[in-house]
């Protein structure tokens, strides 16, 4: 039986999230960690360069839309590919902050041009039905790079930081490239059909209820709608928690409650195994459920885990932040582009994919600063991580109002 090229394609790009998933996104607060001991920087000097991601992400993120609903995905993954190596490659020689700063950059950029948001819209175009166990699948490499926390922690005690800096930026071009290629555009393009499906055989089947038209909204319209607006300030408002928690969790651990890296990175890997749960839960149930609905209760459950990890007192309560923190994380991740699609249709995803994503930025940058600032000025992380964990509630609320738009009748 011929698979779906779709298939194939959501496991190339599940390689692709977990190389930077485990080199990134996951192993950022080792560097950070180590770093601030060997170099004796602030940690808002360290959560700057953190920041700096996302501005790029949020500057290049309506360009990247533009570019992917015209040119298709495939030679913007491999470039992305490239930068992230070279990145990797120079923070293996930093010896200064600006240098520091620059290889930050470049791994932002070349995670910006391979990463998830590339990654979704070329999924989406290939999915409608099964879209959300698509993005879930791909989410799994997500939090696959998780699992890999504990050897890089054991790599950066054994052969250095530099080392391991420089070997997995080797790694991404030996295995990163020949994923990127798999990555097409539409599967119109290619001789194939959404879903893997041809729309006149399935309205042939005897008894079939044809299928409703997609509604498709342009960038413009979409725009103007409420829903875009609250899934936009939703995302930010989790991935505020989300990316606090990278950058700073194991620096928390280590300083605020006087535990090891090594040991900090297993609660990390405990938060890992949680987040596989919730991407398989997305995976099995996600198209059978309300999305918005399940990401607000996801949103109540990373505020949850962030208070677990602000007063944690013993590792109970670090076993549950990684429960919560993880599932919620897990589970919602994929539904953020799902419901997205699901709502303005395939024709401009792109566009509107990075219009949101110059907005969600908002929330990547504060999350880091706010907890790095808060922690030099106080002392440590409990006001900046309990003020996270507020607004990670509030953003329970957007989800619950970010209804299915209605497209305007005069422009249908």
């Amino acid at each position: 039986m011929k698979i779906f090229y779709g298939w194939r394609m959501v496991g190339a790009a599940c390689g692709i999230q977990f190389l930077l998933a485990a080199f990134l996104t996951q192993a950022l607060g080792l560097y950070i960690a180590v770093l601030s001991d060997e170099m004796g920087w602030s940690k808002t000097t360290l959560s700057g360069a953190a920041a700096l991601q996302s501005v790029e992400a949020a500057i290049i993120g309506p360009v990247l839309g533009w570019i992917m609903d015209r040119v298709g995905p495939q030679k913007m993954i491999r470039l992305g590919m490239i930068i992230f190596s070279a990145g990797l490659l120079m923070l293996s020689q930093v010896n200064a902050v600006a240098t520091f700063y620059t290889s930050a950059i470049l791994m932002a950029i070349g995670a910006s041009l391979s990463g998830y948001f590339p990654l979704s819209v070329a999924l989406v175009q290939w999915f409608e039905k099964f879209r959300a166990r698509a993005l879930s699948i791909m989410s799994l490499g997500l939090a696959l790079g998780g699992l890999v926390v504990p050897l890089m922690a054991w790599s950066i005690q054994t052969w250095g930081w530099r080392y391991t800096a420089g070997g997995t930026g080797l790694l991404v071009l030996l295995f990163g490239l020949p994923m990127a290629g798999m990555i097409l555009r539409r599967p119109e393009d290619h001789g194939e059909h959404v879903d893997g499906i041809d729309p006149a055989l399935k309205a042939a089947e005897p008894g079939d209820v044809p299928a409703v038209p997609q509604v498709e909204f342009t960038a413009a319209e979409a725009i103007k709608t409420r829903a875009f607006w609250m899934l936009a300030i939703g995302h930010g408002l989790a991935l505020l928690v989300v990316s606090a928690v990278n950058v700073h969790a194991i620096s928390h651990m280590k300083e605020g409650l006087g535990y090891s890296v090594a040991t900090a990175s297993w609660v990390i890997l405990i938060m890992t195994f949680a987040q596989l749960v919730g991407i398989l839960m997305g995976a099995t149930l996600g198209d059978m459920f309300d999305k918005r609905k399940v990401a607000a209760m996801c949103m109540l459950a990373h505020a949850l885990g962030m208070l677990c990890l602000t007063f944690a007192n013993d590792m109970t309560m670090l076993m549950a932040f990684g429960v919560f923190h993880g599932v919620a994380w897990g589970l919602r991740g994929p539904f953020m582009q799902a419901i997205r699609a699901d709502y303005f249709g395939r024709n401009a995803i792109g566009l509107i994919l990075g219009l949101s994503a110059a907005i969600i930025a908002v929330g990547q940058i504060a999350g880091p600063m706010v907890a790095g600032v808060l922690a030099d000025l106080t002392g440590d992380y409990q006001l900046g991580f309990s003020l996270l964990a507020l607004l990670s509630g509030l953003g329970s609320l957007c989800f619950i109002l970010a209804t299915k738009p209605v497209k305007p009748v005069a422009n249908q």
